[in-house]
């Protein structure tokens, strides 16, 4: 397989306005220089992000306007109910499927995104795993609701140490997942990643990173779009999502950076019988999504083969160009 084109970044670093720059760049087929390129080019964008994936949670996702989709056809974005879960071996069948239909109409498949999982997942392969067992997972998640997550985190240990040592005792996803594995197939899931067997074959990414150079100039983006989601009526997105009734925290939809900390202000508010604290949620969701970039520029700080392109710099977007000119006469 040709390698595919990636655009990836921390969040809020501008990945999806870059996206659509790029596409109508490639899109006119000429290069930076004036010169006649490959021909026009039309580009599909394919979602690298979790939380893109769910209906009805547009504000807290600084998900794409309908204009923006209208300009340029999207992949993966709106497919799953909050209630539902998609997991990174989801993501590597839905997207090495789009990739090859994508080549199939003569267009230019984009990955554009931040869900780092999903990326590596897609880049190197993932190995089988048995599928997931709802009894299982009822049995554990009712352990846990009386036990609690660090008693999972025990148990675990017990049968697992290397996968328990990797994992914060109240990361619930994925301690569940890694006793799930255990109790269904006999093997732990450290020695499924040892011995994969057979694999998803991996996709060769051609990565254009966005990085800021002062870690500043994301915090004040991140700040800046926060505050921008709260006037947009993001409270009110969580509020409808809460009167559902089939919703509760624990589901990933609900863990969402932003979603998480606007349910709990909700909780607050209503034991309380007071309003919201907007104050305390705003400081609260920009501490985690500064903590969510960190953690994304840590991922990619671990792909020494991405090109980076610094964001905050005056001439981030002709760089972008220019590297996407070079590769496509490469």
């Amino acid at each position: 397989m040709n390698p595919v084109w990636a655009l990836v970044g921390p969040t809020a670093s501008g990945k999806t306005a870059a996206a659509l720059a790029l596409a109508e760049h490639l899109s006119t087929g000429r290069t930076r220089h004036g010169h006649a390129g490959n021909g026009p080019q039309k580009v599909e964008v394919i979602s690298v992000d979790s939380a893109l994936v769910y209906r009805g949670m547009d504000i807290g996702t600084a998900k794409p306007s309908a204009s923006e989709l209208a300009q340029v056809r999207h992949h993966l974005i709106d497919i799953r109910d909050p209630s539902q879960t998609y997991s990174a071996a989801e993501f590597v069948q839905d997207a090495s499927v789009l990739i090859e239909d994508v080549r199939g109409r003569g267009a230019v498949p984009l990955l554009v995104g931040g869900t780092m999982l999903y990326l590596k997942a897609l880049q190197q392969g993932l190995a089988p795993m048995p599928p997931a067992d709802a009894q299982v997972r009822a049995d554990i998640e009712a352990q846990a609701r009386l036990e609690g997550w660090p008693a999972i985190h025990a148990a675990l240990v017990q049968v697992d140490p290397d996968s328990a040592k990797r994992l914060a005792p109240n990361d619930s996803q994925r301690l569940q997942r890694a006793l799930e594995v255990y109790r269904i197939s006999g093997r732990t899931l450290t020695d499924w990643h040892a011995h994969p067997g057979t694999t998803t074959p991996p996709v060769p990414l051609r990565l254009l990173s966005l990085e800021p150079q002062n870690r500043q100039w994301l915090h004040d983006r991140i700040a800046q779009r926060f505050d921008a989601m709260l006037a947009q009526n993001f409270l009110q997105e969580v509020q409808a999502l809460r009167a559902r009734g089939d919703l509760n925290p624990d589901l990933p939809a609900m863990r969402c950076v932003g979603y998480r900390q606007a349910w709990e202000a909700l909780d607050l508010s209503e034991r309380s019988g007071q309003p919201v604290d907007r104050k305390d949620l705003r400081d609260k969701g920009i501490f985690a999504t500064r903590q969510l970039a960190k953690r994304q520029i840590t991922w990619l700080r671990s792909m020494p083969e991405r090109q980076v392109i610094a964001c905050d710099g005056p001439n981030a977007l002709p760089q972008l160009l220019a590297l996407a000119d070079d590769w496509g006469s490469a």
